[in-house]
């Protein structure tokens, strides 16, 4: 069995309530229990943190072990070189999400440190992304 972890970054924990015209009216903990119950042959784990120590701390705790990652990292995609080199420094293969289309908000959410640490990136396709970067992870 496949384990796999979605990793959220700050204020996704507000998903449901967060400027639903951008982000929408579903919980991440209830996308996540659909997601599981869709892939019941594949053993899901899910972690989110506000804290930018804590998402590397959870990286460095599955890099290793762990057949991927669909990692969504909010405001840090953006800013965190540290992010991207514990991204780079475990054998886990990522996908980078995104919920809205970063490309075609504000300028400084044009850059990612991440891409091009990861196998790929899916944006602006709202939940939904993280089923793709699944079943990519899955099918690779």
């Amino acid at each position: 069995m496949k384990k796999i972890l979605i990793l959220n970054g700050p204020n996704l924990n507000l998903l449901g309530k967060r400027e639903p015209t951008i982000y929408g009216n579903q919980t991440f903990e209830a996308y996540f229990q659909d997601l599981s119950s869709q892939y019941e042959d594949v053993s899901l784990h899910y972690f989110q943190s506000n804290h930018e120590g804590a998402i590397i701390d959870k990286i460095h705790e599955i890099g290793f072990d762990f057949d991927g990652m669909i990692i969504n990292a909010g405001g840090l995609t953006h800013t965190s070189v540290a992010l991207a080199d514990a991204i780079s420094a475990v054998t886990t293969p990522a996908v980078e999400v995104h919920i809205s289309n970063i490309h075609s908000r504000e300028s400084f959410r044009h850059h990612s440190f991440l891409t091009s640490r990861c196998k790929g990136m899916i944006c602006g396709l709202g939940l939904q992304g993280y089923e793709l970067a699944l079943r990519y992870l899955l099918a690779n």
